[in-house]
This record gives structure tokens, C-alpha cells and sequence, in this order.
């Protein structure tokens, strides 16, 4: 199983809607909150490039966010990802 990890923030309603789609499918994965940790923020930023979140890694590669994550899935990308 692949290692999934999730940058959130609490009232995220995309970092929501990214963890029901990996919870539907069965994946566990790792729930990194960056509410006022600005380490673990800086961190995020580093490794995706990007601000916002969910930031979304698969077996540490950066998928991205929550609408690059539906959009892996739409074109059946996604699952091939989580059973490495």
C-alpha cells in the first residue's frame, strides 16, 4: 500500500472532501494539520511549491491538491498510485 500523506488545515472544506475520497477508496494516510505551525507550513511549502492545502504526496511524490486529486481519479490515475 502506497504512503499517503495530507497537508490540512481544520476548516479546510477541500482538505475534507480530499480525505473522504482517499477514506471511500480505503487508503490510510497520513493527516499532516499546519494550523499555526509555521515549521510544518514551511515544510509544505517546500515540498509541494505551493501555499494552500490539502497538499496531497503519494509514496512522496506531489499530486497536489484537492482538484488534482478528483482529476488523477476521473481519469482512472489515482488507484494505480495507491497500490504501488
Amino acid at each position: 500500500m502506497a504512503n499517503v500523506e495530507v497537508y490540512t488545515k481544520a476548516t479546510c472544506p477541500y482538505c475534507h472532501r480530499a480525505k473522504a475520497l482517499l477514506t471511500q477508496k480505503g487508503v490510510s494516510f497520513q493527516e499532516i494539520p499546519i494550523d499555526g505551525d509555521m515549521a510544518k507550513r514551511e515544510e509544505m511549502i517546500k515540498r509541494s511549491g505551493r501555499t494552500t492545502v490539502p497538499q496531497i504526496f503519494i509514496d512522496a511524490q506531489h499530486i497536489g491538491g484537492c482538484d488534482d486529486l478528483f482529476a488523477l481519479d476521473n481519469r482512472e490515475g489515482l488507484d494505480p498510485l495507491l497500490q504501488a
